[in-house]
């Protein structure tokens, strides 16, 4: 039996599958499109059974190639870009796209583990997995949000396991080929090792600058929560995937830079002194993310811990600091 992940050379999709070789698993089916070459770097070090282009997955699996083949798909294949203004596209990638795979999945039994976002909340300042809680800013947010309200018009006739995972805002290792849509935490470590300082935007929607708070979850915890979800194909549902805390901008920023000092051999700098050194530069808020922007976001995580779920969550400070480590070993 297969277990598939699309956007296997993505972000999260990679992490996932490197989490099943750890497992024993190397009967996956790696889905992907591969128009930006670069991410297969992300699968270099994984074992897998077949890459498929996405294309030509969903012609295999319209064709009944998979039927009775399949344990398990880990669904992480869409366009993240809260940027892109073509909504044709975003909602036959990430909309029609995930409902196909949640109906084979429900006719062959299978687990079905798939990518919502936190984006789903929009400006909201409740972050429940509840309906009126939610109203994305963007069409990117509108098309995870679309399959969500779907999935829940189908809960009572589910077949097998299906669980969607609202991720906030997740950073770590694998993330690089993402460009501007990768974490603050790559760029700080990136602008911090290039020029000595990072840069942040200036406050807004009434927060200071570089104290807009978010839940920043390190890809650890999230490969960790798909990994609970596998061993337990009993529980279904729709869970954020946060650490239920919020940090601000500035303590990533902290994070990053003394993880790189520390690596140095150099003294932990306080925000305070970082400021007096020109080490953080704050930067005129986009415009073109006005009214679009979550400026605080923080998981309520009670749903996912009902499952049973009791793993800790690793801190921005700890998170980060071993992120660091691994960006550096990396970079060589």
């Amino acid at each position: 039996m297969y277990i598939i992940v699309t956007g296997a050379a993505g972000f999260i999709g990679a992490n996932i599958v490197k989490a099943l070789n750890l497992r024993g698993e190397t009967n996956i089916i790696a889905v992907d499109n591969l128009t930006k070459a670069d991410k297969f770097k992300n699968l270099t070090d994984c074992e897998i059974t077949d890459y498929l282009d996405k294309k030509e997955f969903l012609a295999l699996l319209q064709d009944g190639a998979f039927d009775g083949d399949v344990a398990a798909i880990f669904h992480e294949g869409a366009c993240s870009d809260t940027m892109e203004t073509d909504g044709r596209y975003m909602m036959e990638n990430n909309y029609r796209y995930t409902i196909s795979l949640f109906d084979f999945c429900q006719a062959e039994g299978a687990q079905f583990l798939y990518a919502s976002s936190a984006s789903v909340y929009g400006a909201g300042s409740v972050f429940e997995e509840k309906r009126e809680h939610e109203g994305p800013l963007n069409v990117y947010g509108y098309s995870k949000f679309l399959f969500d309200q779907y999935l829940r018009r189908k809960w009572g006739r589910l077949t097998a396991q299906v669980a969607g995972f609202r991720y906030f805002n997740v950073y770590g290792p694998r993330e690089q080929h993402k460009g501007r849509m990768a974490s603050v935490a790559f760029h700080f470590f990136n602008q911090y090792r290039a020029e000595g300082k990072v840069k942040l935007f200036e406050g807004c929607d009434g927060y200071a600058n570089g104290e807009q708070r978010r839940d920043f979850i390190s890809i650890e915890d999230v490969v960790k929560v798909n990994m609970f979800f596998l061993e337990n194909p009993e529980v279904s549902g729709i869970f954020n995937v946060g650490t239920g805390r919020s940090q601000t901008f500035n303590d990533v920023a902290v994070a990053t830079v003394n993880s790189c000092r520390r690596a140095q051999g150099e003294q932990a700098l306080t925000l305070a002194e970082m400021h007096s050194q020109g080490v953080i530069e704050y930067v005129a808020f986009p415009e073109a993310l006005k009214g679009k922007y979550q400026s605080f976001t923080q998981a309520d995580v009670s749903s996912l811990c009902k499952t049973g779920y009791s793993e800790p969550f690793l801190t921005v400070e700890q998170g980060v600091e071993r992120y660091v480590e691994e960006l550096i070993r990396r970079a060589g």
